[in-house]
C-alpha cells in the first residue's frame, strides 16, 4: 500500500489505475459492517432500495406494508459508529400512500425534490419530497411490476413502467401524458431499464421469456430480441415462442455501469450476461434458485476489475464475476428471504433488504487483507490464516501489473 502511494505521488502510477485497484480490493472484501447500521421502521417485508444520483447520501426504501422511508446514509457525527436515521416517511397516517405493496422506489435523477414510486395498487406516484405528498400520479390497468427513469437524459423526461399488459408504458413528465407504449411482448411485461450510456435506449423483460433493446426514437420495433442460444439452439430443442432470452419468464435486468452488459434473472434459475452492442449471450453458467413472481433487484459493483454481480439466493447473496461467471464468496446476514440490492460506488458499500425487515450494511473489512496474485509470480494460491478470501487475477494483466503493491506487510 505504501509502495503503491509513493508511486502516486512521484507521478509514476496512473490514478485511474490506483483507483481500480483499490476499488477492487475494497470490493472483493466485502462483509456485514460492524460500524453501521439502519433503523428498525418497517413492519413487512422490504421489497426495493434506490440512493439518489446527486448527493449520493439519501437512501429509499419501500415495503410490502406500502410504507416508503427515507434515510440519510451519510455519517456526519463523527461517531464511529452510526445508526441511519429516518428523515422522513409515509407511513399509515399519510392518507396518500399506497394501500398495498410497494414494488419500486426511485429517485428523480437530477434533484432530490422529487421521487417516484409504484406497487400492486397499479399506481405510479409522482412524489414532492418536502411536502411527502404525490405532485401526480398515473394509474394503469394492471399490477406495476417496475419502473425507471433514464439517469442521464437531458432530451426527454420518461418514465418508463412495466405492468401486467404486453406493452410497455412511457410516462412524460413534462406533459402529463401516459399514451405513448412500445409493442413486442406478448405477455406482462416484469422489468424495465434504460441504458446508462445512451439515454434514448430502454430495454424490457416479461413473462414471455423474452428480453427486448428498443430505441425510443423508433417505436415500430425493438433494436435486438436476445437468444439465448446465440442463434445456434441444441439438438431436439423445441422453440414454440420464437427467440428467448431465458426459458422461463424473466424477473432481473440491470446494466453494468458502462453499459457493455446486460444481466438478467429469470426464473429458470439462470443468469444471462449479454453484450449490449451485439446482444450476445456470454454463456457464463451461472445458475440461482429463483422461485418468485416478483420483480428481481440485484446489484453491480462500479470501478473493480472485474466487476461483481451481487445476486440474492434465499437468505444470502452471491458475488460473481461479471467476466467469469465465477462466484468470489457469499455474504450471510439475513434471517429471511433477500428481496433487493443496491450498491454505492462511493463507499463501495452494499444495501440489502429482505423478509426480515431489516436493511443490512455491507462494508470493505479494511482490517483484513486480500492477495491479488499474478500467475507469473505464484503458481500455486495458498490461504492466509484469518483470511477466507482469495482473487486470482491472472487473466487481468492492468490489476497483476500492480499486484506486489498490495502485500500485507505494507499495509497500514
Amino acid at each position: 500500500m505504501l509502495r503503491f502511494l509513493n508511486s502516486r505521488e512521484s507521478g509514476v502510477s496512473d490514478p485511474l489505475q490506483f483507483y481500480r485497484a483499490e476499488t477492487t480490493r475494497r470490493v472483493f472484501n466485502l462483509g456485514l459492517s460492524e460500524n453501521k447500521d439502519f433503523e428498525r421502521l418497517f413492519a413487512g417485508n422490504i421489497n426495493t432500495l434506490d440512493v439518489d444520483l446527486i448527493e449520493r447520501r439519501y437512501l429509499l426504501a419501500g415495503g410490502a406494508d406500502g410504507f416508503i422511508i427515507i434515510y440519510d446514509i451519510c455519517n456526519t457525527t463523527g461517531e464511529v459508529k452510526y445508526t441511519c436515521p429516518s428523515v422522513g416517511s409515509i407511513a399509515l397516517n399519510n392518507r396518500h400512500r399506497h394501500k398495498f405493496s410497494v414494488e419500486t422506489v426511485l429517485w428523480y435523477p437530477l434533484d432530490t425534490g422529487m421521487f417516484t414510486s409504484s406497487g400492486t395498487d397499479k399506481l405510479l406516484k409522482i412524489w414532492d419530497t418536502n411536502r411527502l405528498k404525490p405532485a401526480d400520479q398515473y394509474e394503469f390497468s394492471g399490477v406495476v411490476c417496475n419502473h425507471h427513469m433514464s439517469p442521464i437524459a437531458t432530451k426527454h423526461c420518461l418514465i418508463a413502467v412495466a405492468t401486467q399488459s404486453s406493452s410497455v408504458k412511457l410516462v412524460d413528465l413534462k406533459s402529463g401524458s401516459s399514451t405513448h407504449s412500445l409493442k413486442g411482448h406478448n405477455k406482462g411485461v416484469f422489468n424495465v431499464k434504460w441504458s446508462p450510456y445512451h439515454e434514448f435506449i430502454l430495454a424490457s423483460a416479461g413473462a414471455d421469456n423474452k428480453i427486448f433493446l428498443w430505441d425510443i426514437r423508433n417505436a415500430k420495433g425493438s433494436l435486438l430480441d436476445f437468444d439465448q442460444y446465440n442463434g445456434k439452439p441444441p439438438k431436439n430443442t423445441i422453440i414454440d415462442n420464437g427467440v428467448t432470452a431465458h426459458s422461463r419468464p424473466v424477473t432481473g435486468l440491470q446494466f453494468s455501469a458502462d453499459g457493455l452488459h446486460l444481466v438478467s434473472c429469470g426464473l429458470d434459475n439462470k443468469v444471462q450476461v449479454w453484450c449490449t452492442r451485439t446482444g450476445r449471450n456470454m454463456n457464463l453458467k451461472i445458475s440461482v434458485p429463483n422461485s418468485g413472481t416478483r420483480t428481481a433487484q440485484f446489484a453491480i459493483s462500479q470501478g473493480s476489475t472485474p466487476d461483481l454481480i451481487f445476486m440474492p439466493n434465499g437468505k444470502s447473496i452471491d458475488a460473481y464475476d461479471i467476466c467469469t461467471g465465477e462466484r468470489q464468496y457469499t455474504l450471510h446476514g439475513h434471517f429471511r428471504q433477500v428481496n433487493c440490492c443496491y450498491y454505492h460506488p462511493d463507499f463501495h458499500e452494499l444495501y440489502s433488504g429482505g423478509g426480515d425487515r431489516n436493511i443490512l450494511v455491507w462494508g470493505p473489512r479494511t482490517g483484513t487483507s486480500v492477495n491479488y496474485i499474478c500467475k507469473k509470480e505464484a503458481n500455486s494460491v495458498k490461504q492466509e490464516p484469518g483470511n477466507d478470501l482469495i482473487v486470482n487475477v491472472e487473466q487481468n494483466t492492468a490489476l497483476a501489473a500492480t499486484a506486489d503493491s498490495w502485500s500485507s506487510d505494507e499495509e497500514t
